[in-house]
């Protein structure tokens, strides 16, 4: 029996979410020329990866993936200037571009900080904005970003009235929680503040997307204890359950001296975390005699992704996967790596999206 497009979505649109079923793994920062992209299926969901290899190496010729969400991906073009910036399904090999920040056109190589949200609707091909916070102009307002929204309805960035305070210490805009209605970013670790100094220890910071204000969120003190060692590294992600009951949250995870520690928001007024986890990454049952994790983060709200060498594993956090460790794959990048989860749908691109295949410059890269 055979399906329409048309059928496909109505069926989609009634299944209840799996959750991400794979990751992209690319190069943490931009590598310019061929920058590979690999996918890694969870070894639960192998036959659900839905990409092809022309996709991947369509991808890999000098494009990067910026973010991902319910089976669309946002890219940008490394090799073109000015840059472009794209909506993309893997899965249906389809894309859509969409308007380029007028500050991006005149700085092509800056540090994209932008997050794409697709709504619950399947069947909307509109559902879904990207968010932008533009780089502060000048070293006096290096502590606040212009936030920038595009939706397909409107057609164009539209600038919030209020921009992002970050307070002094650097975010890590690469790893966003939306959570509470806001977007939630962690700052880095690094000592470059006296101890007397408010923010001499790592803190998050939460942009509300309603009305622009700006809060703090505290880290837990013992993540703060020690926080500026070199080998601390701390990020945090959604926190929840698919096939429970648990309600989603905020998790931090701290690598130090080659200990996981992690903890699970409970109280956003009081910024009241409970650890859940304390493990040293040798106790993980690893092969490697002496591992080291280079990159981490956290899929559907309750598995540890973590890299050691070439290999990416995963580790159960929760649910009916708690502290199973499994290998989802190896890569080939040579220099340290980020990964972006991602679940394939026939989710549409939006108005006007048309098929890789029928871009000229797109068959060029293809065949090239």
């Amino acid at each position: 029996m055979s399906f329409s497009q048309d059928n496909l979505f109505e069926i989609l649109s009634w299944l209840p979410s799996k959750g991400d079923a794979c990751l992209f793994v690319q190069p943490d920062t931009v590598q310019g020329y061929n920058e590979e992209i690999e996918l890694c299926s969870l070894s639960d969901e192998k036959q659900f990866s839905g990409v092809s290899n022309d996709v991947l190496g369509f991808l890999s010729k000098w494009t990067r993936v910026l973010d991902s969400c319910n089976g669309l991906i946002l890219c940008r073009t490394t090799y073109k200037n000015p840059v472009e910036l794209f909506i993309c399904n893997p899965s249906t090999q389809s894309w859509l571009s969409i308007p380029v920040p007028e500050y991006l056109q005149h700085n092509p190589n800056v540090n994209l900080k932008m997050k794409l949200e697709c709504g619950n609707e399947i069947l909307d091909s509109d559902d879904y904005k990207v968010t932008n916070f533009e780089d502060p102009i000048d070293w006096e307002s290096s502590s606040y970003y212009i936030c920038n929204v595009f939706h397909p309805r409107g057609g164009a960035w539209k600038t919030m009235e209020k921009p992002f305070f970050v307070g002094p210490r650097r975010m890590k805009f690469d790893m966003p929680v939306h959570y509470n209605e806001s977007l939630h970013f962690i700052s880095d670790c690094s000592t470059y503040f006296v101890k007397n100094n408010p923010y001499f220890r790592p803190y998050v910071m939460s942009y509300n997307l309603e009305n622009g204000n700006s809060s703090m969120l505290r880290v837990p003190k013992e993540a703060r204890r020690g926080s500026h060692d070199l080998s601390c590294d701390m990020s945090i992600f959604k926190w929840s359950n698919l096939s429970s009951s648990v309600p989603q949250s905020i998790c931090l995870v701290r690598l130090k001296k080659f200990v996981f520690t992690i903890w699970v928001l409970k109280d956003y007024e009081l910024s009241s975390w409970s650890k859940i986890m304390k493990v040293r990454v040798r106790a993980l049952g690893l092969k490697e005699k002496d591992p080291k994790v280079t990159a981490f983060t956290v899929m559907n709200g309750d598995i540890l992704i973590f890299e050691v060498g070439n290999k990416v594993y995963s580790y159960g956090l929760n649910g009916k996967n708690y502290k199973r460790l499994e290998e989802v794959g190896k890569h080939k990048c040579n220099s340290k790596v980020c990964f972006i989860p991602y679940s394939n749908t026939l989710r549409p691109c939006g108005t006007g999206a048309t098929t890789i295949l029928s871009k000229p410059y797109c068959v060029i890269l293809l065949q090239s």
